[in-house]
């Protein structure tokens, strides 16, 4: 076995590599946050391929940016937040955002089910890719991410009530995905 490969590579040593243009820390470097940045692209993507764009064109942006990486927080969590913004801009171009005037952003309340405990994290991740590319990018960086709806308005320049009024949308169509897939499943 290759001795070198078994060695745990520390994320000081791991940084400088790719920096100095180290094709094996470079490896190493996608090998170690491909599977969890891939799980970030699926949830913001509407399928398999869509995804891995996103993850390609995301560690082209690590690797460029690194330089900026200033040692404060997480390593993972710079990385984490160059892919969201990079599945975000994914978005922006490809034009999905749901039109909604305003005077639709406050009609539709949503009602959370307690099944979502009966479901494998693989059948929500599909669920969730169902959602319309809209709904499925606020659901995602609200409920998941964490941001603000503030946070969201400015990232994909729409209203603090028009992200509001997605996230509520996209759980009524979550709630009905979810109740049909368990009806299916159930059969």
């Amino acid at each position: 076995m290759n001795t070198e490969r078994n060695q745990i590579i520390s994320e000081i040593d791991l940084i400088q590599g790719c920096l100095a243009g180290e094709r094996r820390m470079q490896e190493e470097l996608y090998r170690r946050f491909s599977p969890r940045m891939y799980g970030v692209c699926l949830r913001y993507a509407g399928n398999t391929a869509e995804a891995e764009d996103i993850l390609q064109e995301g560690f082209i942006k690590v690797y460029k940016k690194l330089g900026s990486y200033r040692r404060e927080g997480s390593f993972e969590g710079w990385i984490r937040r160059i892919f969201v913004n990079t599945a975000i801009e994914h978005f922006r171009r490809k034009t999905y955002q749901q039109p909604i005037t305003e005077q639709h952003e406050n009609t539709v309340e949503g009602k959370y089910l307690s099944v979502l405990d009966d479901l494998a994290e693989k059948d929500i991740m599909k669920l969730i890719q169902e959602l319309s590319p809209g709904y499925r990018t606020v659901f995602n960086l609200y409920v998941v991410e964490g941001y603000t709806h503030k946070e969201i308005g400015d990232l994909l320049n729409i209203s603090e009530g028009t992200s509001k009024s997605q996230l509520s949308r996209a759980k009524v169509v979550l709630q009905d995905l979810v109740k049909k897939f368990l009806e299916e499943r159930n059969r």
